[in-house]
Parts: C-alpha cells; structure tokens; sequence
C-alpha cells in the first residue's frame, strides 16, 4: 500500500524529488531570461553587443546549472536556454561580436 502514498512521477517528463533546488531554480530561471533575449536580439543587426553578451553569460550560467541540476525538469529548461543562448550567441558574433568590432 507504500505506492498507494507516494504519487508516481518516473513516467513525467518534469519529474521532481519533491525537495527546493532554490540555487538551480535561479540558475534555470537565468538561462531562460538570457537565452530568450539573446535569441531575439540576434535578429537585429544593430544588437549585436547584447546578443552576443546575454548569449556568452547564458551559455555559462546553463553550463553551470547542468552541471549540478538534480532533476529532470531543471535539465530540461536549461536546455532550451541553452540552446537559445548558445543560437543568439552565434548569430550575435557574426553580426559583429562581444567588442562590436573594435579589436
């Protein structure tokens, strides 16, 4: 009757441990924030200093946060943040990079 108690989430994608990760939720919320505007900024040729900048901080701050995430669902935002940041990272250098050009 144990399972009858505990509520099954190994099937869930955003499966949890039921615990607070207060320092990966912050790192997870982070690399969304930095992605998403790296992202959308790299669109925009004349942006290309905080694309490539919110890219470079969002590719470490994930980076970091996948390294001591402790769940699925903390992985998996920090993968699409990731691959956001590391998208307007990209695109933000070949407009012109993190100096805009100076060196």
């Amino acid at each position: 009757m144990a399972q009858a108690l505990r509520p099954n989430t190994a099937g869930s994608l955003f499966a949890t441990d039921g615990r607070a990760h207060p320092i990966q939720d912050a790192l997870l919320a982070v690399t969304l924030v930095l992605g998403v505007t790296a992202f959308i900024t790299s669109f925009f040729h004349s942006l290309h200093l905080l694309s490539s900048w919110a890219g470079l901080v969002g590719i470490l701050t994930g980076a970091y946060g996948q390294w001591i995430s402790e769940t699925t669902r903390e992985r998996f935002g920090l993968i699409l943040g990731l691959g956001a940041a590391a998208f307007g990272f990209f695109i933000g250098m070949a407009h012109g990079g993190l100096f805009g050009g100076v060196w």
